[in-house]
């Protein structure tokens, strides 16, 4: 491994559909990455770099996460999120919580303050008072609903819209990290792959994986663990990746990853109409792309 260079992989989501404006999104995706960049340059963890970046995700509102979130068909929003540090394997994660702005911050508490991985519905929510995290004083007026016009809500069987973000630093360490908020339709306790290590969230010393999709899918294929023990057993990210989306494809689900391995290399695939994304390579590139202009790995 090359020390010194860094990557980094992020997505809005894979609701993606033709047609619909995502002008908003792609410069603030670019930024982003512009931003991450500088903080990798300057020697920032990957761990911190995938949280930061989350946080911006969840409260711009023009993704369906933190202040993007729906409200379930009892009119409750409920956030999950996960994190994973590569270079430990530790892993913290929250579901079904009510009542607070960044759910992946609430997640690294889990972390680093608690001997657990998930916490969940009213657990969850005392333990962010606890944490003195911040509250969301007025759903009715913080929340945006963003996503109305992708791919996140009845007709649909399942509904989906997430954001995540990889990171390999400057020190060779990979993180991972994933946010989802309500989507249009779901049923009240619904909890997908986001909160769980494994389907929706992954990193290990050969791979940093975030999904975005049909989390049932992502959850029977543990699809983020898969991609990097693909990896492990001899396969490029692109190949683990791109197979692991294949698999969810058969099984008749659709959505897509981010990752990278610990050279730096990427892999974006899906089978959804688009997927908003964003990357950085370890060659300085800095590319963002919704549909099918720019790479799908590099």
């Amino acid at each position: 491994m090359t020390m010194g260079r860094y990557a980094l992989v992020l997505h809005g989501g894979a609701g993606a559909r033709r047609g619909v404006d995502y002008s908003r999104e792609v410069p603030h995706m670019r930024g982003l990455v512009k931003v991450a960049r500088e903080r990798l340059a300057a020697g920032a963890s990957a761990l911190d770099v995938a949280v930061e970046t989350v946080v911006a995700l969840e409260d711009s509102g023009l993704y369906v996460a933190g202040r993007g979130a729906s409200p379930n068909l009892d009119g409750a929003y409920e956030l999950d999120a996960s994190l994973m540090d590569g270079a430990t394997q530790a892993a913290g994660a929250v579901a079904a919580l009510q009542g607070f702005r960044n759910p992946i911050l609430a997640a690294r508490r889990v972390m680093e303050a608690t001997p657990h991985v998930l916490l969940a519905g009213e657990g969850a929510a005392a333990f962010c008072r606890d944490q003195g995290l911040e509250p969301v004083a007025d759903p009715e007026t913080w929340f945006t609903q963003a996503g109305k016009g992708d791919d996140n809500h009845p007709p649909g069987v399942l509904a989906h819209g997430t954001v995540g973000c990889v990171v390999l630093d400057a020190s060779g360490r990979m993180a991972a990290a994933t946010s989802t908020a309500g989507v249009f339709g779901k049923m009240p306790g619904r909890v997908g792959d986001t909160p769980v290590p494994a389907a929706g969230t992954w990193a290990d010393s050969h791979a940093a994986v975030s999904g975005t999709g049909q989390g049932e899918y992502f959850l029977r294929t543990a699809a983020c663990a898969q991609t990097s023990w693909r990896v492990a057993a001899g396969a490029s990210i692109s190949e683990a990746a791109e197979a692991v989306i294949a698999e969810i494809g058969r099984l008749g689900g659709d959505g897509g990853l981010i990752a990278l391995d610990r050279e730096g290399r990427i892999a974006m695939p899906y089978n959804s109409q688009g997927m908003k994304r964003a990357w950085l390579t370890a060659d300085g590139e800095v590319g963002v792309a919704v549909f099918d202009e720019g790479p799908r790995a590099a």
